[in-house]
């Protein structure tokens, strides 16, 4: 959360409210979580979009050919 502590000597880590069997969040607590959930969305989005850059259908490579028989002329000039 940008500009939560400017002292840079002495940071601060924000990290959410976690709820146990004996012990709900309340709605206070609830709702801290949500904007920080709000504010980590697109970051995490968009780390998640670069790791997965490669697995775009577009950038996919072409499939291998198959090997051709033996015996198979490779030649590509066209007589004429």
């Amino acid at each position: 959360m940008a500009g939560l502590d400017d002292d840079p000597n002495d940071p601060v880590v924000v990290t959410g409210y976690k709820a146990t069997h004996a012990r709900k969040l309340s709605i206070s607590q609830k709702g801290a979580d949500r904007a920080r959930a709000a504010g980590r969305a697109p970051v995490e989005r968009g780390f998640a979009r670069l790791r997965n850059w490669r697995h775009s259908p577009r950038s996919a490579p072409t499939p291998p050919t198959p090997p051709l028989p033996a015996g198979t002329d490779t030649n590509l000039e066209v007589n004429r």
